[in-house]
């Protein structure tokens, strides 16, 4: 059926007898769950049991290529991560970049499976589908971009991909993050697993030919694309993500000083022109992306000065004004010290900013900060903090435990911890927009933009959605959801996705050209099908209306000033757009997959239920 995009074939490691194993994938698991998210989905609810913990020998890390992976695309360089969250103690998936994904492809391998744990510190070596456990005992508490300029010196080899973990996952705190060539598998914890498995690293090579059905159309495809994103996508390329930065403070949906208000009145000393005029120091471009959407900041002159880091606006606002910082060059900082130990930007601003409203409160002492004057607007606390979170000293140690660990040592401080499902929230505000509530609730792996489904557009500049407004929002967000799901499968990047027609009513010929079969009429559908999957998981792992519930700072606290000064989304209002949203999605009341859903995306034909 297919003659391209596809290899067909897993290697599957065990890491502790240091066997290796390849096997076939079923064609049929394609048509119904299209690659990457969808495929490392599957195996995840086949192999890991309700009862396994992130840092047992049982849990797996999963990592799938999509069929678009490394083909004559734009941005073709996604590929999906998969395995049971440190962070929130239920299944993760999470998207990244970088070249592992294309070197898995070369090699011949649509999916890697690693499983059980190393004896000691362990790089993986493979090469063209040979592996090699490596000593890793040189690299372990090393940065991750000397992790990788190391190993890429080791291997004789600067085109190699390397994906390696920083010292705090090698601490086993539960926000850290995986590093793939300076891009990230950023959310849930993911390199705490990879930490518990005694592996610091992943290096990559593959020289084979990745098929395609038709490259010619592929290629004509590309060269239609390319125009298309640089008429489109000018302030990508010209600001990056921190273009967002002012329209959302400006509409009162910019989380401050720990989301107890939405309006940060700083927010002009962070946003994407003083990026721009002062602090740019060029734009970086994943494997064949015209938009180059990387804006590379550095410190010229001050307190930071050399300072240099990948600035997006997830990371501004959560390092920035979530902690009331608006000195930028703090935020740059602050930004390199996360992606060189290995802790993400979103959940460590996240944390910080609790640690800075308990400290001003008065419920945690400068004895407990390790004499750090924990402050809302101070750069150095920021980044001081976040050093001692990668080291786990103080109260430090507790916060490295993320927002459960610190709920279960203190369930008196509920009303300042602001996540789902134990993943702290995106740079927006649930009160600014009330979609985005339901995105957070109702996301598969916790509180995000990306997988909950990113209604900005909608919302917020279309003007397609009043924002505060209930009705339609479950049929919104569940399709948002699902045109996420798909794009995640596919292996190409969410910012390029249009130029190929990829959207919620999915056209052209990319499908055709790159595996022979033409899924676009079906992909919605997939979409649909693999977020009923992950919800099937959840399910299992005990997740139901009551984790889908937003944390007390949305639903019981009115915004005390700023653009939307008194706005609030109760609960009453949540749990009427709760409602429908499961309607849609054909869920019980109490968030439960039916069986007649089940029945109806014929998923028992594609998975062991």
């Amino acid at each position: 059926m297919f003659n391209g995009g596809y290899l067909g074939k897993i290697l599957r490691v065990n890491l502790k007898s240091r066997k290796t194993s390849t096997e076939i994938i079923d064609e049929n698991v394609y048509h119904k769950l299209l690659g990457g998210r969808g495929l490392a989905a599957k195996y995840y609810y086949e192999e890991i049991g309700a009862d396994v913990k992130p840092f047992d020998a049982e849990n797996k890390i999963f990592l799938f290529a999509g069929p678009l992976t490394g083909l004559t695309l734009p941005a073709p360089t996604k590929y999906q991560l998969s395995t049971k969250a440190p962070e929130t103690g239920h299944y993760l998936c999470s998207n990244s970049s970088g070249k592992m994904g294309i070197m898995l492809k070369k090699m011949g391998f649509d999916g890697l499976i690693l499983e059980d744990k190393c004896d000691d510190w362990t790089y993986l070596y493979i090469n063209d589908g040979k592996i090699e456990f490596r000593d890793a005992s040189e690299y372990v508490g090393m940065t991750t971009d000397k992790t990788i300029e190391g190993l890429k010196e080791k291997v004789g080899s600067k085109h190699a991909s390397v994906l390696t973990i920083g010292p705090a996952a090698e601490n086993l705190v539960k926000i850290s993050y995986v590093c793939v060539d300076y891009r990230a598998f950023g959310r849930g914890g993911a390199g705490a697993v990879f930490a518990s498995k005694k592996v610091k690293a992943i290096v990559t090579e593959g020289t084979g030919a990745i098929p395609a059905s038709d490259p010619a159309k592929l290629l004509e495809i590309r060269k239609k694309a390319f125009p298309i994103l640089r008429e489109t996508r000018p302030n990508h390329t010209k600001y990056g993500t921190s273009q967002y930065i002012s329209a959302i403070n400006e509409l009162g949906c910019m989380p401050t000083r720990n989301f107890q208000t939405t309006y940060f009145e700083g927010g002009d000393k962070v946003d994407h022109l003083t990026l721009y005029n002062k602090y740019l120091k060029g734009n970086v471009a994943c494997t064949a992306c015209p938009v180059a959407c990387g804006t590379m900041a550095k410190v010229y002159e001050g307190k930071y000065k050399g300072a240099e880091a990948r600035t997006e606006f997830e990371s501004i606002g959560l390092l920035g004004p979530n902690c009331g910082i608006d000195d930028f060059g703090a935020v740059v900082a602050a930004n390199q010290l996360c992606d060189e130990i290995g802790i993400d930007t979103m959940s460590g601003g996240n944390i910080i900013a609790l640690g800075m409203e308990l400290y001003e409160r008065g419920l945690i002492t400068k004895e407990d900060t390790c004499g750090i004057e924990l402050k809302f607007g101070s750069g150095d606390a920021l980044i001081e903090g976040l050093k001692k979170i990668a080291s786990r000293e103080g109260i430090f140690d507790l916060f490295a435990e993320g927002s459960l660990g610190v709920l279960e040592k203190h369930p008196e401080w509920k009303s300042y911890v602001v996540h789902v499902k134990g993943m702290s929230p995106a740079a927006y505000d649930s009160r600014g927009f009330y979609g985005n509530g339901l995105t957070y609730g109702t996301s598969s792996r916790g509180a995000c933009h990306n997988v909950g489904g990113w209604t900005i557009r909608d919302e917020l500049q279309s003007g397609k959605y009043d924002r505060f407004a209930l009705e339609g929002k479950g049929a919104l967000v569940a399709e948002i959801q699902d045109n996420r799901a798909y794009v995640d499968s596919l292996g190409v990047c969410t910012v390029v996705r249009g130029s190929m027609e990829f959207s919620a009513n999915p056209k052209g010929d990319t499908m055709k050209a790159a595996t022979g079969y033409d899924f676009m009429p079906e992909l919605i559908e997939i979409g649909a099908r693999i977020y009923t999957l992950e919800r099937l998981i959840l399910n299992r792992e005990g997740v139901t209306r009551k984790d889908d519930m937003l944390p007390d700072r949305f639903l019981k606290e009115e915004v005390p000033s700023g653009p939307i000064k008194g706005q609030r989304l109760t609960e009453e209002m949540y749990n009427r757009m709760l409602d429908d949203y499961y309607d849609v999605r054909g869920w019980d009341k109490d968030g439960v997959v039916k069986s007649e859903t089940v029945d109806s995306f014929g998923l028992a034909g594609v998975v062991s239920l």
